[in-house]
């Protein structure tokens, strides 16, 4: 069986336009971007041009684009950015229990400073109601964050409905779209955010580079402090190299939007996985309202990574850690009330833009024998 990578969301190889766009920053233009003599120009236009590829996939200015080095640093410059910057106004935050740890984790951290958290849990699909995040609203309450769609199922979060409760309050409202990005269209107007995460790795740009988008009027406090790069939100000489990466990736993406081929391949995965083992597989997450290229299912009874250690070729995800002999739900199926003899038989497919059918018939088949 020769090697197939349904890990999209984890990770995804890098496009050929993408190297193909970052290769003359390899050769030729290695001058600061921030220098004003011949050397400087070319790579600041690079680096402008990068700005407005990333800017026209989410409907936004370029002078609301922040470079950063991934989604982590992204979330943390959105909530601690703005909670340092805010604090004077309130110090409540609204969050999910189902968000990535990059945005849990800088929650946490902000509690031991004098923040007051409320995490909203979420339906047996993983939604969380647009009506529980307005009751947890408080006179304190100064930002709210809900991922655009979670990592793990694909579920797709109300973030229109959200974003018009936080604009009529006039509370901030952040999204961490790193997963919806390149995958489904993603306006910043439309969906009433006034910051949101984008991570190069989740749609074929390298490691290492993403963006935040900062609606102008969103005062934030920097985290890393210096000269004034990127509009005094980031010091540091930037990473021309890594931003024409991520947008040349945007820009393809902005041009792929419309096709159907990885939800068709979706959900013929599912299809032909029901109908073989009917009962005994489990969808998690919402049917309709998710990611179109990802599937999280659950073989009923049996263990997911025992499943995935059967078949080394494969690459994709499970939903639940082994730890001494006993299993270990993922906080996002445990939130979904998820049983445990379903939750521990859970694998995360997520395809991408080279993923084939034939991958999917050779998978369908591995597992049948295994199964």
């Amino acid at each position: 069986m020769e090697k197939i990578y349904l890990d999209y969301n984890a990770s995804t190889p890098l496009a050929p336009e993408v190297v193909d766009a970052m290769q003359p920053l390899l050769n030729d233009y290695y001058g600061n971007p921030s220098a004003l003599h011949w050397a400087g120009k070319p790579v600041k236009a690079f680096l402008h041009k990068a700005r407005e590829q990333v800017a026209q996939l989410i409907n936004c200015s370029p002078g609301e684009i922040i470079f950063t080095s991934g989604g982590s640093e992204a979330n943390n410059l959105a909530l601690k950015g703005f909670y340092f910057k805010n604090v004077h106004k309130g110090n409540h935050i609204i969050t999910t229990k189902i968000e990535h740890p990059a945005i849990i984790n800088p929650c946490k951290f902000l509690e031991r400073i004098g923040a007051r958290v409320t995490y909203v849990g979420v339906d047996q699909y993983g939604r969380v109601s647009p009506e529980e995040i307005a009751k947890a609203i408080t006179k304190e309450t100064v930002l709210i964050t809900i991922m655009h769609s979670n990592n793990e199922t694909g579920t797709l979060q109300p973030i229109k409905e959200i974003g018009q409760i936080a604009q009529s309050l006039g509370i901030a409202f952040h999204t961490d779209a790193s997963q919806s990005v390149g995958k489904v269209p993603v306006n910043v107007n439309e969906l009433k955010v006034d910051m949101l995460t984008i991570a190069g790795h989740k749609l074929y740009a390298p490691k290492g580079i993403g963006a935040l988008f900062v609606r102008d009027g969103i005062k934030l406090e920097p985290l890393i402090h210096g000269a004034g790069h990127e509009h005094g939100l980031r010091a540091g000489t930037e990473n021309t190299l890594l931003a024409v990466g991520l947008g040349k990736a945007c820009e393809i993406a902005s041009t792929q939007l419309g096709t159907k081929k990885q939800k068709d391949l979706t959900d013929y995965f599912w299809k032909q996985l029901n109908a073989e083992y009917g009962n005994q597989v489990v969808l998690n997450g919402h049917e309709e309202e998710r990611l179109p290229n990802t599937l999280n299912v659950s073989f009923v009874r049996r263990i997911g990574q025992d499943l995935l250690d059967a078949v080394p070729q494969l690459a994709a995800s499970t939903g639940s850690a082994c730890h001494a002999g006993s299993i270990e739900l993922s906080p996002v199926l445990k939130e979904m009330n998820v049983p445990e003899e379903v939750g521990m038989g859970a694998i995360r497919f997520s395809l991408g833009r080279y993923t084939t059918k034939d991958e999917i018939d050779i998978v369908l088949k591995a597992l049948k024998e295994i199964l």
